[in-house]
């Protein structure tokens, strides 16, 4: 998964303004493998049902956007609590 270079460096966290960088590929693993074992809710308490093609993380760790077709979904409520994922 790859995102523009300009787009990644104006994207933050739309709750904390924090820096968001590129997922790697094994946290997008791990993501994906909890979405599939049914026990990962975001932080609007939904259910995630829908795996990721890629994800940006907030600075601080704790926060993974996902990316659905290239596009990412930058808004509180879709962002996923990384210790929810393990």
């Amino acid at each position: 998964m790859t995102i523009d270079r300009e787009l990644l460096a104006i994207l933050c966290c739309p709750e904390t303004k924090q820096p968001v960088s590129l997922a790697d590929e094994s946290l997008v693993q791990r993501v994906n493998e909890a979405i599939g074992r049914g026990r990962l809710q975001n932080r609007g308490k939904q259910g995630v049902t829908q795996q990721v093609d890629g994800g940006l993380v907030r600075a601080d760790a704790k926060i993974f956007y996902p990316i659905r077709e290239n596009i990412p979904v930058m808004l509180i409520e879709e962002g996923i609590p990384l210790e929810e994922v393990g």
